[in-house]
């Protein structure tokens, strides 16, 4: 999620002839040939209303991260405007009472989740302060509030991507080579991280956010492998009984090469700041198909007709 690395895969493509990864991923063989078919036999994703916390997890997209905010040296009181906040307000329209508590970690991955430290935490603050592994945290925090999390969102992909392309020099090659063994492990990660939250909130809803791509002038070569890391969360996911929103369509309309860039210069600061997180707008985008994934609509639908009556 940094500006250098869209540099190198807009300098890599050029200087590249290999074939865009869509010719030669194939995505079915990938993704069902890692943890078999989960999507096929899986119980329908768990429904539980809003309770008395709601849990964000992740990287510095659930923090609501924005570099210049960075920059100018706010406190994450002034990180407000993340799909973590904007879903949040959707979720008080339901459960008035309802508080956030906001894990998220700047620079996660789905291992660093897992085994921690929150590296972040050594010089920042974060909105809501743990110690050890971010995993582990959750876990004590459900732990200690049984039946009163709901829902719990998590994010986390962004860092991984950085590390394989960091990892290759944006040797487009190289990116393509280590694709399976990338979606791979971040499948396995995601799958430990749900099954050690489901074993104790086995009744709360969960749901996966997914990716997008940011490297703008790369799209033919980098899109297909965003789909493919989408595709296998999505399998994780439906795995556990959890619910997956994908903002690629959001973010990344096919069909249209100006029509996609036009949209992630819209929705991240990548062409404002060179920063590929999202801008407000993006932020507000996510929040939007996170909360049509999480079929509460349906709460305040009920809600205003009880109203009307």
């Amino acid at each position: 999620m940094r500006t250098i690395l869209c540099v190198v895969f807009r300098q890599a493509t050029r200087r590249s002839t290999i074939q865009p990864m869509r010719k030669t991923l194939v995505l079915a063989g990938l993704l069902f040939g890692l943890h078999g078919n989960a999507m096929s036999g899986a119980e329908p994703p768990k429904f539980n209303p809003p309770r008395s916390y709601y849990l964000a997890l992740g990287d510095s997209v659930t923090y609501g991260y924005q570099a210049w905010k960075v920059v100018a040296g706010l406190p994450p009181s002034s990180f407000n405007t993340g799909y973590v906040d904007d879903f949040g307000a959707r979720l008080r329209q339901i459960q008035h009472g309802i508080t956030t508590v906001n894990y998220g970690c700047p620079g996660e991955t789905t291992a660093s989740f897992i085994t921690g430290p929150c590296a972040w935490a050594a010089n920042h603050q974060l909105h809501d302060h743990f110690t050890g592994s971010q995993l582990d945290a959750a876990v004590a925090f459900l732990q200690a509030h049984p039946d009163e999390v709901s829902p719990i969102t998590i994010t986390l992909w962004g860092n991984d991507v950085s590390t394989l392309v960091n990892s290759c020099l944006g040797d487009l090659t190289c990116v393509q080579n280590g694709a399976p063994r990338f979606l791979a492990q971040v499948s396995t990660n995601l799958s430990t991280i749900l099954q050690r939250l489901r074993a104790v909130a086995p009744n709360s809803e969960i749901i996966v956010t997914g990716a997008w791509d940011s490297f703008i002038s790369s799209f033919e070569f980098a899109d297909p492998l965003f789909e493919a890391l989408n595709a296998s969360m999505a399998n994780v996911a439906a795995g556990q009984q959890t619910r997956f929103a994908d903002p690629f369509p959001v973010f990344n309309p096919q069909g249209d090469v100006n029509a996609e860039r036009q949209a992630m210069c819209s929705l991240t600061l990548v062409c404002a700041t060179g920063d590929s997180h999202p801008s407000d707008i993006g932020y507000q985008a996510l929040s939007d198909v996170v909360f049509e994934v999480s079929d509460y609509a349906r709460l305040l639908v009920r809600g205003r007709r009880r109203a009307v009556r």
